[in-house]
């Protein structure tokens, strides 16, 4: 939390207080590639796939959002009965709400409350046999943060929240990204989040409107 704070502080001191011909877009959709890496003792697995998600501004400071992301990993082992596989895969959808009001010209002030559920499904196949066992989990989730313009091309945002739910304990989350605008409505996004043993990296394209 107290990274959380300090990183926040260094965006307050970057971004300028000038104004900008290129304001804070909060309706846009986006999608790209996302990685989650879960820390283990003596294991670091690293599950691969997609996400895309999206905002709509409904009032001059309250916008809608939702998302989906899929990541998963096959591995394969032999032993003397065969061949055989287990692949895991991570679906999480995510719907929410979230409030914006001016520090600045180039910066925000963010709050949002979201719903997600967490599908984490493993599947087992060897030549004869296959088993699948599903798990689910809802859960509620609040953060807070910044986000700002340091320059007219640039963007960059940093969140801290709590995320709870069914079968999973409470858990503080960190949320850093940014945006490097190629025109006024396209970008290349970059996000970090981190909770509890799992990070979650993403990087994809934006279209703002």
């Amino acid at each position: 939390m107290r990274k959380i704070l300090v990183l926040a502080a260094a965006l307050l001191a970057a971004t300028p207080l000038a104004a900008s011909a290129d304001a804070l877009s909060y309706t846009y959709v986006e999608g790209g590639w996302t990685q989650l890496q879960v820390s283990q003792p003596g294991s670091n697995p690293k599950l691969d796939g997609g996400y895309i998600r999206g905002s709509f501004a409904i009032a001059e400071q309250v916008n809608v959002f939702g998302g989906y992301s899929t990541v998963s990993k096959k591995y394969h082992f032999e032993d003397s009965l065969g061949h055989y596989s287990i692949e895991n895969t991570i679906e999480q959808p995510e719907l929410g709400i979230g409030y914006h009001m001016p520090i600045s010209d180039r910066l925000d002030f963010t709050a949002d409350i979201a719903w997600m559920r967490i599908n984490n499904e493993v599947k087992y196949k060897d030549d004869q046999f296959s088993e699948r066992e599903e798990i689910h989990t809802n859960a509620g989730r609040a953060a807070f943060g910044v986000r700002g313009k340091p320059s007219r091309r640039t963007e960059a945002w940093l969140k801290a929240g709590y995320i709870d739910g069914s079968d999973m304990d409470g858990e503080w989350i960190g949320t850093l990204g940014g945006q490097v605008n190629f025109t006024r409505n396209w970008g290349l996004v970059g996000e970090v989040q981190y909770f509890d043993d799992i990070t979650q990296y993403s990087v994809g394209v934006r279209a703002s409107f």
